[in-house]
């Protein structure tokens, strides 16, 4: 039977003066570190064949599209971008400390949300509801190996929720322009909805072979 492969990966650097700050759709492009990095992973490593980008429409993911798919026309999908922080946005951990909001929505607490941002459970509900539509889409178009670029909050969540085998989210962490492969098999997708976590990309080009 056919399947599907999906390929995450996760958008390149931005501004390390961002670092340990909540950036969800505040809209930052990659820094210049983290285009050369881009360029030099696409020279070292080999990243997966893909039919189809779907990308975040946030600039530092069509950026990364930009670099490792120059060929390709990505595809922009609203609701592959990151959680909205609303008033978190641009504040770190430490400045957050002692908002109780903050220390439930830190503590997984469904409907704890951001001032003027996205509850966990809502951030969950959008991206999974597109992600199955995306599958969907691919079914029907019988389009096999697709390439997904987006955040890091977002892929994590993902294989959460459909990755097998079964991990926490902080268990699917990687780094910047590094991501994972999913197969996705019919009968077990409409049966269960999960898919198979095969590989860590990009890979080295001895391995692609």
């Amino acid at each position: 039977m056919k399947s599907y492969v999906i390929h995450f990966i996760r958008h390149g650097a931005i501004d390390a003066t961002l670092s340990g700050k909540y950036i969800g759709i505040t809209d930052v492009p990659l820094s210049q570190k983290g285009k050369q990095d881009l360029e030099q992973f696409r020279q070292t490593y080999h990243y997966p064949h893909a039919q189809v980008v779907f990308t975040s429409p946030l600039q530092r993911c069509t950026e990364t599209c930009r670099i490792l798919y120059p060929e390709l026309n990505p595809l922009s999908i609203a609701d592959l971008r990151e959680c909205n922080f609303g008033e978190w946005e641009g504040k770190t951990a430490e400045e957050l400390k002692g908002d109780a909001d903050f220390e439930q929505w830190l503590a997984g607490n469904g409907e704890a949300a951001p001032p003027r941002g996205e509850s966990n459970a809502d951030f969950i509900r959008r991206i999974c509801r597109m992600f199955e539509s995306i599958v969907e889409g691919l079914m029907k178009t019988g389009t096999t190996e697709s390439v997904v670029v987006s955040h890091g909050g977002v892929i994590m969540t993902l294989l959460a929720v459909y990755g097998l085998p079964q991990a926490k989210p902080f268990e699917w962490t990687m780094d910047n322009g590094f991501g994972y492969s999913v197969r996705v098999t019919p009968m077990l997708w409409q049966r269960d909805k999960v898919t198979e976590v095969f590989r860590r990309i990009p890979v080295a080009d001895a391995e692609s072979v």
